[in-house]
């Protein structure tokens, strides 16, 4: 029999969290696998002639054909915060000399306001994802329970990790380029916003100051009694 114990359960945050480090431009998991993050344009299709979608579906089947290696895509969509450009617009329209020039420009924020009065502006930013697996450390097995500490230094992690995802990353940046998107891998300081943004879901999303000043996690444990 199990004796229930006087002691409450505190469990941390930070133990359902699987980020053990972000650094070097790349995510390091607790059991040893990473990942790194390219951010990528997109393509309006619809606006593309026949001609022009059917060349791209062909360049993107020859995309994914080429891939040897998992790869994610997530897409992120937030609310946009237009309101400094509303004040750009309301700036040029007080400093216009021309009455045409700024009854114009009355008009065009008038409209953008009833635009965003009526409909949601949503931005929508995509992502690859390129996965390194814990297995390819020489890890016999994955384990499911989170462990407490990585299984090799973080300085050997992080030299295997980028002798596997670099070819792999230049790879996707060229076939991206060949269906005329662009893509860039994502900084240390970009990478902890990304999370931090997925962590704390808000409406236009958050940017952070210079993350070489933070001292302590940017995602508080607590405690549940």
């Amino acid at each position: 029999m199990i004796k229930p114990t006087s002691r409450p359960i505190k469990p941390n945050t930070q133990d359902f969290l699987e980020v053990e480090d972000i650094t070097e431009d790349i995510t390091i998991l607790k059991d040893g696998s990473a990942a790194i993050v390219i951010e990528t344009s997109a393509v309006n299709f619809g606006l593309l002639s026949e001609e022009e979608q059917d060349a791209l579906i062909y360049a993107y089947a020859s995309f994914l054909n080429s891939l040897s290696f998992p790869l994610q895509i997530v897409i992120i969509s937030k609310r946009m915060d237009i309101s400094s450009y509303i004040e750009l617009v309301g700036s040029e329209e007080e400093k216009q000399a021309n009455k045409i020039l700024k009854e114009r420009l009355r008009h065009y924020k008038e409209f953008i306001l009833s635009i965003v009065k009526e409909n949601k502006v949503l931005e929508k930013k995509f992502y690859l994802v390129i996965p390194f697996s814990s297995l390819e450390l020489g890890i016999k097995s994955a384990s499911f329970s989170t462990p407490r500490k990585l299984p090799f230094s973080k300085d050997y992690i992080i030299s295997r990790v980028k002798t596997s995802l670099f070819p792999k990353r230049d790879h996707l940046l060229r076939q991206l380029g060949r269906i005329g998107l662009k893509g860039r891998q994502l900084t240390t300081q970009e990478l902890v916003e990304f999370y931090y943004n997925i962590y704390n879901p808000t409406l236009t999303g958050e940017k952070l100051g210079d993350i070489s000043g933070y001292t302590k996690p940017l995602v508080e444990g607590f405690s549940r009694v």
